[in-house]
């Protein structure tokens, strides 16, 4: 087979973006009813009265216009171009009020709009053949997987990041180790960093609350007798030797003692020192171990396991990880994208849901009794999401992740729509991310980087590169089980 027909082999059957386009249909299929079905019941506690609100099934409509009239109608990418608009459609969820135990009828609301991906499930071009896309001007050829706002073409390009769950070991110049851990659960995701010091001091940095001691974390977490401490990082005096400082560090004996370190720490009055260190530590700390009373001495078991490693590498008898390394290298495609910026325009402090019972029991003060839909401000959500995909300013402080299209060619859009942006900032040196890595060969294109401050930053996915699709940790859980079952029989 010729190269020519190779390439024509892979886009007629892989396609250029299926990739993305597949995500955003896992994203309006199943992750947003899924952060939907995490909101679960929303409780609006009065003086007088119990009202809930059950959040039940999402529904994604076709890309509509609103016409001055008041009149709706659907709309296709090539009107939405033309016209300046935005490929979107409307969102509605089911929302059954409960009222003083008793359970009122349901209601369809409209929660927002949704832009929609061009040659997704949800667009309008996804059931036409090369005829009928051509009667509705569009281009047979166009590969799709981006979106049209304010009649511009947005592409959310593949974001590369640290893989989740699992910690990467560092030597630093000076002697010591870090430790960097990106715990996920559900797609929340916090950032936990422990550092090991040349004298052998061990400290972790996590939520709001930085350069804890270590010891001091284990002991809140139940480990308080420092021998059961010892025995659970390891069983070999040289490790011991290295971690014996740490105990020697704090004056904390008990996990009280513990509560009340931490609580100085992030500045909490006493009485609700308990509650609020609880909550950092069940919520916040590795929360793919759980986030229950219960799994705390998993997050012991866990941080001693992870201490003993890092004694290890500084003392040579484990080797350090390569952050560069590939395998430890993950791509977030657009419905990760979508469902993290969705999490948090639903269930941030100033969300949907924390407007929604404000909204309420401001009517309700004024002596109203308001309906569901008129405490949601629909075109809150949809200003959220508009403003993100225009100015390509993400969660967690992301820019640059929506990029107005290349149509300068064809090659160049194929192009674009297939690059890879490093979440290192370009005004740093950042030599060694820069350097084409020997895992990246056959992934990433070596020669495909532009010039300048973004060099070996802005990269691009080599010609018949395809993305696999992660899978959860209860698919994941379920495969485990089988090979375990089949192993036994």
């Amino acid at each position: 087979m010729s190269f020519v027909a190779l390439i024509k082999s892979f886009e007629e059957e892989k396609e250029w973006v299926r990739y993305q386009i597949e995500s955003f249909n896992n994203f309006t299929d199943f992750g947003l009813q899924k952060i939907i079905n995490e909101v679960g019941t929303v409780k609006i506690v009065q003086e007088t009265e119990d009202l809930k609100l059950k959040f039940g099934e999402v529904e994604i409509r076709k890309p509509i216009v609103n016409e001055a009239d008041g009149s709706t109608r659907n709309i296709y990418p090539n009107e939405a171009r033309i016209r300046n608009l935005t490929y979107m459609a409307p969102v509605y969820v089911t929302i059954t009020p409960v009222f003083n135990g008793v359970q009122e009828k349901s209601e369809r609301v409209h929660i927002g709009d949704l832009p929609i991906m061009v040659r997704s499930k949800k667009c309008m071009l996804s059931d036409l053949d090369e005829d009928g896309m051509v009667g509705v001007g569009e281009d047979p050829s166009d590969p799709g997987g981006y979106f049209v706002i304010n009649g511009t073409e947005r592409v959310l390009v593949l974001i590369e990041e640290i893989a989740s769950n699992k910690p990467i070991f560092e030597k630093t110049e000076d002697g010591g180790v870090t430790v960097r851990i990106n715990s996920e659960r559900s797609g929340f995701k916090q950032r936990h960093l422990i550092e090991m010091k040349p004298d052998g001091e061990i400290t972790i940095s996590f939520a709001n609350i930085k350069k804890l001691p270590i010891v001091v974390l284990l002991k809140a977490l139940g480990l308080e007798n420092d021998k059961e401490l010892c025995s659970m990082i390891s069983k070999n005096e040289r490790i011991l030797n290295e971690f014996y400082t740490n105990l020697y560090e704090t004056d904390v004996i008990t996990t009280e003692e513990a509560f009340n370190f931490i609580g100085r720490k992030l500045k909490v009055s006493k009485d609700y020192v308990k509650e609020r260190v609880s909550q950092i530590m069940d919520r916040y700390l590795l929360p793919h171990l759980g986030q229950e009373v219960g799994d705390r001495i998993r997050k012991d078991k866990f941080l001693a396991r992870t201490i003993r490693k890092c004694i290890n590498v500084k003392l040579g008898f484990s080797p350090d990880d390569d952050i560069d390394h590939y395998s430890n290298k993950r791509l977030l495609m657009s419905g990760e994208l979508f469902e993290q910026l969705f999490r948090s325009i639903l269930l941030g402090r100033w969300g949907l849901i924390a407007k929604m019972t404000y909204n309420y029991q401001k009517l309700v003060k004024r002596g109203k009794f308001p309906s569901v839909q008129s405490i949601i401000e629909a075109n809150t959500v949809t200003k959220q999401i508009l403003s993100s995909l225009a100015t390509g300013t993400w969660i967690g402080g992301r820019t640059g992740v929506s990029q107005r299209l290349d149509r300068s060619s064809y090659i160049k859009t194929i192009s674009h729509l297939r690059s890879v942006l490093s979440p290192l900032t370009s005004t740093q040196e950042h030599f060694l991310a820069r350097q084409i890595h020997p895992t990246e060969w056959g992934r990433l294109c070596p020669a495909e980087t532009p010039e300048g401050s973004s060099i070996g930053l802005r990269k691009h996915l080599a010609l018949l590169t395809e993305i696999t699709p992660g899978i959860s940790e209860k698919r994941e859980k379920e495969f485990l089980n089988i090979l375990q079952t089949k192993e036994i029989s």
